[in-house]
């Protein structure tokens, strides 16, 4: 179904480790309004979505949203690796270490373990297409909030794609609630 490309949508190349940068970032992995979750929404919602452009939507941005998962990914490993012991420790780092060494694990920022329940399907196009619009925006703040606690370029620069992405698939989502939905 997919061709995959081995390299990432947008580059990530972080120099430096920061734990504690890490910590936040982790929530967009696995969090409420990450992009772990987004995808496992879009991609489930596709197949009782009774519209063909809407189904080929919510299939082109669920794939997406699994780059985008990626590239949190490459951000979190790349802050985290190669920490010592008294690095872990000293940021804080050490409870998320003790249960995953430096293995990418999806939670949220606050520790809370991804579900299912962080996404939902319906089955009703105007619900599922509303409840995307929410993700979208959800995910946008996410990065804001992101961007306000993060100074480092190297990290910001992806971040902000990513950012930028949320409020084209929003757009993308609101063009199809009003399009195809009006029907």
């Amino acid at each position: 179904m997919w061709n995959y490309e081995k390299r990432l949508q947008f580059p990530v190349k972080i120099t430096q480790t920061n734990p504690k940068i890490a910590q936040v970032i982790i929530s967009q992995y696995g969090g409420p309004d990450g992009e772990l979750a987004a995808s496992m929404r879009y991609l489930a919602q596709r197949y009782t979505m009774p519209y063909n452009t809407v189904a080929g939507l919510l299939t082109d941005i669920g794939t997406e949203e699994l780059a985008h998962f990626e590239m949190i990914c490459a951000i979190v490993y790349q802050l985290t690796r190669n920490l010592t012991p008294e690095e872990i420790e000293k940021s804080g780092f050490d409870k998320y270490y003790v249960d995953h060494t430096l293995a990418l694990w999806p939670q949220a920022a606050g520790g809370i373990p991804f579900n299912a329940c962080e996404f939902q399907s319906k089955g009703d196009v105007i619900t599922d297409l509303t409840e995307d619009l929410a993700a979208e925006q959800k995910a946008r703040t996410t990065y804001d909030n992101i961007l306000r606690l993060v100074k480092d370029p190297e990290v910001c620069e992806p971040i902000r794609f990513l950012r930028a992405r949320e409020i084209v698939h929003f757009q993308r989502f609101g063009e199809a609630n009003r399009e195809d939905c009006s029907k």
